[in-house]
């Protein structure tokens, strides 16, 4: 039994206000389109708002990185999340698992590090106790990536 959202389009009409004059009327939209209009709606008007107030190099770098985002999104609103099978999602849910595995066992690493370095006149138990939250949180990270794995190698081995 697999859990996987099915992604579906909205079939309702929605009308949007660009400006005074004009509206747009959109129907059968998918959720990247969705994603890409509010996301632009939200950011345009940011920029409009920024753009007068910081300097001038300021601006035109905040206006590049707008039309960026603009031609991304627009990229990404043309995807089909039908189209995309589970084995083709395999690659990145192995890497998420991995970096889960990854950054948590550096980031005990670099707790250990740091608790040693600043804190040595501690005992292994006063560590322990003035520590635990992040401790926990780091080896959970770790243990959520090794079950991301499990359940990728589980899943095609059928």
């Amino acid at each position: 039994m697999d859990f996987e959202p099915k992604y579906q389009t909205i079939r309702r009409k929605v009308r949007y206000q660009v400006s005074d004059r004009e509206s747009i009327e959109i129907t059968n939209r998918k959720p990247l389109e969705i994603l890409r209009d509010t996301e632009g709606l939200i950011r345009r008007q940011a920029v409009a708002a920024i753009v007068p107030v910081v300097s001038q190099p300021l601006a035109a770098k905040i206006e590049s990185a707008s039309e960026v985002a603009e031609d991304s999104l627009s990229v990404l609103a043309e995807i089909d999340l039908d189209a995309i099978s589970d084995a083709e999602l395999q690659p990145a849910r192995i890497l998420v698992g991995l970096s889960f595995v990854g950054f948590g066992a550096l980031a005990i690493a670099l707790l250990t590090l740091f608790i040693d370095t600043l804190h040595p006149q501690l005992t292994h138990q006063q560590q322990i106790h003035q520590y635990w939250y992040p401790y926990v949180f780091f080896v959970s990270l770790g243990v959520t990536g090794l079950l991301t794995l499990g359940r990728e190698i589980m899943r095609f081995t059928k």
